[in-house]
This record gives C-alpha cells, sequence and structure tokens, in this order.
C-alpha cells in the first residue's frame, strides 16, 4: 500500500461514519452535506473491499471488518492529530491546551499532585488530565502511549518506549495498629501464612515476581484496583499489604496502621514518565517533561519520607 496514494482526510470520514452508523449524522459531525460522505464511503469501501456499514433492517451495523477497523481509527485519528498539532516553539505561560497523562492513584497521589501546583503557578493556561491506568496498558502498551501526552509507571513493567526517570521509592508493608501477631517485625513465614491485601493490577509485578523467587505466594484475601484503599483494608484486621513508602506516609492519618519493613531487601522502585517518540521534539512534551522532572527531582529523598 502506497501511503502517499492516500486521502488522509478518509481517516476523519471512516471514524465518524464507524462510530455514527449513519451517513447524514456523520456528515453533520465534521461539517459534510450528506452526497460528500456518501462519496467518502464509496471509496471507503472501494479501498477496503468490504461493506464496512451494512444496512439491517431500518438501519445500519458494522462488517466484522468495520468493527475491527473502530478501534484501529481512532488510535490512528489520535496519532494523526498529535502528530500535526506538534509545535516548534511552546511559550508555557501563554499557551492553552491540556495534556493528558495515564496514572495510578498512586503516582498522581504522591507526584501528579504537585506537578499539577506547579503547572498552575507557571502555566495557568495549560490543563492536566490524568486517567486510570488500564489493565491492558502491559499487552497494548503502543495504543495506549498513541493516544495520550505520557505515562507514569516504574520501570520494570513495560520497555522500548522512551522515558524519563522522575523520583525513587521504597516498598513497605502496613499492619493494623493491634495486629494480634505482629509486634515488632514481621518475618517471611508472616508473608506465607497471614491474609493480604493486593493492588489487583499486573503491573506491580516487579514486587511480586520478587516474592515469587524467594519462595513466598502471598494468600490473598482481598483486592482492590486503588493503592489508596489497602491500609482501610488492613485496617483492625490479620490483613498485611504491600504498599509504595510515599503513599504509605501520606496515607497514615486516615487508618489505624503502622509501616513495617520488608523481611527482605526489597526492590527499589523509580517512577518514569513514558511517551510515544512522535512526542519527542515536540516543543511543548519538551516543555512538559522538563517539568516533570524538576517536580521529581524537588520531591523529599524517601528516607526523609520513610524516617
Amino acid at each position: 500500500m502506497n501511503l502517499a496514494s492516500l486521502d488522509l482526510n478518509l481517516v476523519v470520514a471512516l471514524r465518524v461514519l464507524l462510530e455514527e452508523r449513519n451517513v447524514t449524522r456523520a456528515g453533520q459531525r465534521v461539517g459534510l452535506s450528506q452526497p460528500a460522505m456518501s462519496a467518502a464511503l464509496f471509496r471507503l469501501r472501494k479501498h477496503f473491499d468490504d461493506e464496512l456499514l451494512a444496512r439491517v433492517g431500518g438501519h445500519y451495523e458494522l462488517t466484522a471488518l468495520g468493527q475491527v477497523l473502530l478501534d484501529r481509527t481512532a488510535t490512528a485519528y489520535d496519532v494523526l492529530e498529535r502528530l500535526f498539532s506538534s509545535q516548534a516553539s511552546f511559550d508555557p505561560a501563554r499557551e492553552s491546551r491540556e495534556f493528558k497523562l495515564v496514572a495510578s492513584d498512586y503516582a498522581v497521589s504522591v507526584f501528579g499532585a504537585e506537578l499539577a501546583r506547579v503547572v498552575h503557578e507557571e502555566a495557568p493556561g495549560i490543563r492536566l488530565r490524568f486517567t486510570q491506568t488500564p489493565p491492558t496498558v502491559v499487552d497494548d502498551t503502543a495504543t495506549l502511549l498513541s493516544a495520550v501526552d505520557g505515562l507514569l509507571m516504574p520501570h520494570g513493567v513495560i520497555s522500548g518506549f522512551p522515558a524519563t526517570d522522575l523520583y525513587d521509592d521504597q516498598w513497605v508493608f502496613v499492619v493494623a495498629d493491634d495486629h494480634p501477631t505482629v509486634t515488632d517485625g514481621l518475618t517471611r513465614r508472616d508473608l506465607a501464612e497471614l491474609p493480604w491485601v493486593t493492588y489487583q493490577r499486573t503491573y506491580d509485578a516487579p514486587a511480586v515476581r520478587q516474592l515469587g523467587m524467594l519462595g513466598i505466594e502471598p494468600r490473598v484475601e482481598a483486592s482492590v484496583d486503588s493503592f489508596q484503599l489497602l491500609p482501610l483494608l488492613v485496617a483492625g484486621t490479620r490483613r498485611i499489604a504491600l504498599i509504595q513508602a510515599r503513599l504509605a506516609r501520606l496515607l497514615a492519618p486516615i487508618a489505624p496502621v503502622r509501616l513495617v519493613e520488608p523481611p527482605y531487601e526489597a526492590v527499589p522502585l523509580q517512577e518514569a514518565l513514558w511517551w510515544h517518540p512522535v512526542h519527542t521534539h515536540d516543543a511543548a512534551h519538551v516543555w512538559l517533561r522538563e517539568t516533570a522532572e524538576r517536580v521529581g527531582a524537588g520531591l523529599p529523598q524517601v528516607n526523609d519520607v520513610w524516617q
């Protein structure tokens, strides 16, 4: 296929046709007449050698190929939009735009909040939108990064994309203040026998893999998709949970729990900002990354947080 022979306007037409499943509504959405949108549909059907929209009764439904193209077209549209909105220069004090960042509640709490404060002071026209990390992040990283401005995630989960380091952290355990058996510290036997509360997604894998290498299989009694809920599900129970030290200190006032050092040398956590290569030389993204690096460097040392 020769990309030079394709009309990129057809990407826009394809997206709205697949989403609206109606030629008239699709045309209204992008400001085209019904005949013009019908002509675009004709060209798309000819290119894909498929009806894409098949009439069923009084309405249209997507063909099998149309269903496949629905998500792919949205991703392609996002990539093209971000590509052609790239800037050679960027003045944060004067610009008005939104950056979309994917992050866990942990990353937003210990880093994103401070980043938002700095952006508020230095770039009043800039908006930050944080969205929850999806469970598909490891399996489909390229698609995710193509649709956003950045991903906050520690090293050891994804690779193959540009990233800049932000800050480090440590893993600690939380146990109830009145835990009936854990009075001082935890032992490896405790880790194997006590019930756990875990963060249910798969991208905390480095910490989980380390436990597996030690021959410890957590006995999971509850799991949640929010790091901030872990102490609440530990308080007043025999459960234990593994959590980041920076977040644990922030959450200490909300639940009667204690922080306990791991009974092994836990792998440290290095948080990073990851992005799609299409953003690398865009002036706005360069500013965002440099600001993120500066904010990360200004956070307290993790040893100070732990103490």
